[in-house]
């Protein structure tokens, strides 16, 4: 088998961060002998997470069996998801900025047509539901745990009580037509086709959407992880990948 080693877009600081929380985890644990060292098992890891290549792949360029690349990656990615920041840590730092902007996205799942809690009727395919906090330059703040496709993002909102957060911060917040409904804890268009809505609403409507276009690149931010693209993993592991790259880009944007 031929198999060329991963190139990786990222900058030392996401190797130095990883590899010293996996020397302190065996530390703590008294591992004293490992298949891979701790650099080998981060660079495992964030060639993962970064270039979705699989267990096999990885297993045959690093010299190990696709066991323990898995149960690498799983330990490694579960060090770095402990170290996301909470929605009460993301509420804090929000409060320094001008406003908040809020917005959900869909990370696609490879699931089956009979899996229709993870369907999302207005993405038209399976995946997971993701609510996105961003400051005003579009810096990515918080991402929340993932919830099933089918979940509306005002629901979702509601769920990890960020609309509560927000409000009782008196953080001025935008979000889009998805959150109507949310009353005071989000500033939302008006609801309606632009063409039949006063020419005033239609005003107020555009200068919204100027506003709310600064969360895309922090939307980008997450899937800019081309594991988060289309994940074929367990549901259930989805929300630590999704806090073990918000840990990296927060660390290592710095």
């Amino acid at each position: 088998m031929l198999v060329n080693p991963p190139g990786l877009d990222l900058s030392s600081s996401h190797l130095r961060l990883l590899t010293a929380r996996i020397r302190e985890r065996r530390r703590a644990i008294g591992s004293r002998w490992r298949r891979l060292s701790a650099g080998r098992q981060a660079l495992l890891t964030l060639a993962h997470l970064r270039n979705a290549h699989p267990y096999a792949q990885l297993a045959a360029g690093f010299g190990i069996g696709t066991t323990t690349a898995c149960r690498s990656i799983v330990e490694a990615v579960d060090l770095l998801a402990a170290l996301a920041p909470t929605l009460e840590q993301a509420v804090r730092e929000a409060s320094r900025k001008a406003f908040v902007l809020l917005d959900g996205t869909l990370l696609p799942i490879d699931r089956i047509a009979a899996d229709l809690p993870f369907y999302s009727g207005e993405h038209k395919k399976h995946g997971l539901n993701v609510q996105v906090l961003a400051d005003p330059a579009g810096r990515l703040l918080w991402a929340s745990p993932a919830l099933a496709g089918a979940i509306h993002d005002i629901r979702a909102a509601r769920e990890h009580g960020i609309l509560g957060a927000l409000a009782s911060a008196d953080i001025p917040r935008w979000a889009d037509k998805g959150y109507q409904g949310a009353g005071p804890a989000a500033r939302v268009p008006f609801r309606g086709r632009c063409e039949n809505l006063p020419v005033g609403r239609q005003a107020v409507n555009r200068s919204q959407a100027k506003i709310r276009a600064l969360v895309e690149p922090a939307v980008a931010t997450l899937k800019n992880w081309r594991l988060l693209r289309k994940l074929r993993c367990s549901t259930t592991r989805i929300t630590s990948l999704v806090q073990a790259v918000l840990t990296l880009h927060l660390t290592c944007s710095n």
